[in-house]
């Protein structure tokens, strides 16, 4: 759904606009923020025109390159990000900072930013800028990587309980792995992209000098979310090489059983085999109890084949 916002200082308090008129009575000083929800063409031109500003093509903001993820010239900068949704698929998002003000452009609704606003009016003297607001919502978003972060750390761990309890091994444990370490790849993805972008705002000659320890507070819980998407990588190759160990150990389990009652019957074969051979000339042929002492002979060796295997501990 299409939508406009426009937030400006007024008074000393924060307001919202929902039409672009706006602009032609209020002093862009004033002007904080102007957030773009998949809005029509007409409404970016005109954006355009009156802020002396480029707003890129979807194609242009889901480049990965870095010289497309961020531009930075003399009064502006343009920052590309992906902000994850609950089903983790990216949303591009892209950022556009000039005289102070925010332009946010992207396609659909994002809780980082619906969070970022309730922030705003809880506290709106501490947002003078647009340099204020895209901090925050830096910060706000880094939240929702270590909560989504913590989801997949708990959906591991309930994945390893299910290994140490179930016997039955199927398939859909091992594509359970393959799922999370996907999502995993996908968060450590969206931290890299965060990384970068933050790591050449720290850079920049144009953000105000107070906001640069708060953007150092979040390259550091950036990085601290690598160690934690690391160790999930590393405990779900673990949950993998253990699943796949089950599996030979389970596979090993049906063999061994095979080839127990193999040899077994074995002994029991050979005599059944002599004894099935129809030669005219065989000593027990005649023999009033040779068929009681071949049944009694098969079971002795089936016997001891048995206490071999006992006393050996392959059974």
């Amino acid at each position: 759904m299409a939508e406009l916002r426009l937030f400006y200082q007024e008074e000393g308090k924060l307001k919202i606009s929902k039409t672009i008129d706006i602009l032609k009575k209020v002093n862009l000083k004033d002007m904080i923020w102007i957030d773009l929800i998949d809005v029509s063409d007409a409404i970016e031109s005109e954006l355009e025109q009156f802020l002396k500003i480029y707003i890129q093509e979807d194609e242009e903001i889901e480049e990965i390159e870095m010289s497309s993820r961020y531009i930075q010239t003399e009064d502006s900068i343009v920052a590309n990000s992906n902000f994850l949704q609950d089903n983790f698929q990216m949303q591009p998002v892209s950022f556009i900072l000039k005289n102070g003000i925010l332009v946010s452009v992207r396609d659909t609704e994002l809780k980082t930013f619906n969070d970022t606003v309730k922030k705003i009016y809880a506290d709106s003297k501490s947002f003078m800028s647009g340099y204020h607001v895209l901090v925050a919502l830096l910060e706000t978003r880094v939240e929702y990587d270590a909560d989504m972060i913590e989801y997949i750390t708990d959906e591991i761990t309930n994945l390893s309980k299910t290994l140490n309890t179930e016997d039955d091994l199927s398939q859909d444990i091992l594509m359970r792995i393959k799922d999370l370490q996907e999502k995993v790849m996908i968060i450590r993805q969206n931290i890299v992209d965060k990384q970068r972008v933050v790591s050449n705002m720290l850079k920049s000659n144009l953000f105000p000098h107070e906001l640069l320890p708060k953007l150092t507070m979040v390259i550091k819980d950036i990085n601290s979310l690598f160690e934690y998407t690391r160790f999930g990588f590393d405990r779900l190759d673990y949950l993998q090489d253990t699943f796949l160990g089950l599996v030979n150990i389970q596979q090993n389990r049906i063999v061994k059983i095979f080839t127990v009652v193999s040899v077994i019957f074995m002994p029991p074969t050979l005599i059944a085999s002599i004894y099935g051979m129809n030669f005219k000339h065989m000593p027990e042929f005649e023999w009033k109890y040779g068929y009681p002492f071949s049944i009694l002979v098969m079971l002795l060796f089936s016997i001891a084949v048995l206490i071999f295997f006992r006393r050996k501990k392959w059974l």
